[in-house]
Order: C-alpha cells, then structure tokens, then sequence
C-alpha cells in the first residue's frame, strides 16, 4: 500500500505458555476505517496495543509515516501516544472530575499548550460532534453515547495520525453504538486521520473500510483491499 500510515509485520507476543500474536502483518492506509474482529482471546486487543505503542512485539516490527517505533524507549511512546496517536476505549475512561471541554483539552494540555487555549481548541469539536451546550457538564451529567462523543473529541483533540478504539460501542445500545460509530468515521476521516477499530460486532464493523479477523493469534480472512 503506497500511502500506508501504520504497517505491523511479523508481530509476535506472548504471555507465558500464551500465543497472543503468531507472525501477523497488517497495514493501515492513509484515512482508512480497519475494523480487527476475533472472539475473546483471540489476539485482536494484543495487536491494537502492539500497533499503538502501549507494549512492544516479541518479534517483527511497528512502522508509523515509515518510521520504527516498537523499539523507542517508554518516554518517546509516550509521547508518540499522546501526540500521534488518539483513544478511544469501551468505557470512554474520563475524567469524572473534569469538565468535558477539559476532559478534551486534556492531551493538548499534557503536551505543553497553554489551559486557556487548549479549552478553545477542544470547544471546536462540540459542535460538529452534537455536544453543543454541554461543554461544562461532568461525565456523570452525561449519557454513555454522549460520554463517548467526547472521548472521540479528545481522541481527534491532537490531530493524530491514528484514532485507536478498543470496542467503543461495547457499553452502548445498538442505537446509540451505530450513531456513535457513524460519528467516529466520520469525525475521524474528516481530519485525514486512520482508524483501526476492535470489536466484536459485525455491526460495528460495517463502518470500516475493511475487515480484518483474528483467531488464535493470526489473520484468517480480510475483506477489502490489504
């Protein structure tokens, strides 16, 4: 793939006696939706973290914009993570003491941008993002769907090169996941970004551009274009 973002070849993991990855490679696109599917414990959240930096392969290699990361210290993943990469987990994982527009500015603030500024910058992806008038409300003062609007606000926050989001749908109902995943997507591409999406919904796959499954540490079927 010519305009490749993100490539993972020969990734390897294991815990003790447990195969997680077994040899996979997987390239992602420049704005491309990739949705990983795979029953529990099949390797699919192993090779999320490996692809984002959150742990590093046994073997094999993680390029981002054709650069080796999987074998830069913890500090410069780190940073990577914050600065490169976004997330967005099943439980949206806010600060339940913030309020949303800080919970957004968070990972500007953590890289150095002034409070002020970065609170402006976040209060740009209410709108888009259905949130309008619920810039100072609490993540407790949120429902779910609109607790993970924000979680894909402060994700884009950054203008990563990758969004990474680890069954994002999964603590929502079936209507508010499809609009949450439509919004996802569409956030995402907008600002040029690429996705790679765990999950087990076929539903929630649908979204992608391509599908990717995992069974026992391997890929054994994709649909799309590789």
């Amino acid at each position: 793939m010519n305009d490749a973002i993100l490539h993972g070849g020969g990734l390897e993991k294991r815990f003790g006696s447990t195969v997680a990855l077994n040899g996979i490679a997987l390239t992602v696109g420049r704005a491309e939706a990739v949705a990983i599917m795979g029953p529990s414990g099949s390797g699919k959240s192993t090779l999320l973290h490996c692809l984002a930096g959150i742990m590093r392969p046994d073997a094999g290699e993680v390029h981002l914009l054709g650069r080796r990361i999987d074998t830069l210290g913890e500090r410069r993943r780190s940073e990577l993570r914050r600065t490169r990469f976004g997330f967005v987990f099943q439980s949206g994982q806010l600060l339940p003491e913030l309020p949303a527009d800080e919970n957004v500015a968070l990972p500007l603030m953590l890289g150095g941008t002034a409070r002020r500024e970065a609170v402006q910058a976040a209060r740009a992806w209410f709108g888009p993002l259905g949130l309008a008038g619920m810039e100072n409300r609490r993540p407790g003062e949120l429902s779910g769907g609109q607790a993970q609007r924000v979680a894909i606000a402060r994700a884009l926050a950054a203008r990563p090169a990758v969004v990474f989001a680890d069954e994002p749908t999964g603590a929502l109902d079936q209507a508010t996941g499809h609009d949450t995943m439509r919004l996802l997507v569409e956030a995402t591409k907008r600002n040029g970004a690429s996705l790679v999406v765990v999950t087990h919904d076929p539903g929630v796959a649908a979204w992608c551009d391509r599908t990717v499954e995992v069974r026992d540490g391997r890929i054994l079927a994709r649909d799309g274009a590789c």
